[in-house]
């Protein structure tokens, strides 16, 4: 069983910079692939970002130039730095693990709410 536990959502000024955290524990896992989804009210899940173990990463075409994913596999932990935030950013964010063994678990998930 993989627990996600996320951090660093909250209130930004549109074209301010937030940086979400997630970290996985457990044990008899490994992690293929971690990321990002976000979902408004009323709307579905959407990816917002994601890494593959060996590096590869992808985006969501609305946030690239403005938000970045990293990842520790030593700490088995994700982040997503989002820069020049936008009102349309405005969501529950969630982090996401896809295993080798081919199952997924998801966070709790975080507020990100970009208004003045």
């Amino acid at each position: 069983q993989v627990q996600l536990v996320e951090s660093g959502g909250g209130l930004v000024p549109p074209g301010g910079s937030l940086r979400l955290s997630c970290a996985a524990s457990g044990s008899g896992f490994n992690i293929k692939t971690m990321g990002w989804y976000r979902q408004e009210p009323g709307k579905q899940r959407e990816l917002v970002a994601a890494t593959i173990s060996g590096g590869s990463t992808n985006y969501r075409d609305s946030v690239k130039g403005r938000f970045t994913i990293s990842r520790d596999n030593a700490k088995n932990s994700v982040y997503l730095q989002m820069n020049s935030l936008k009102p349309e950013d405005t969501a529950v964010y969630y982090c996401y693990a896809f295993t080798f063994a081919s199952r997924d678990y998801w966070g709790q998930g975080t507020q990100v709410t970009v208004s003045s």
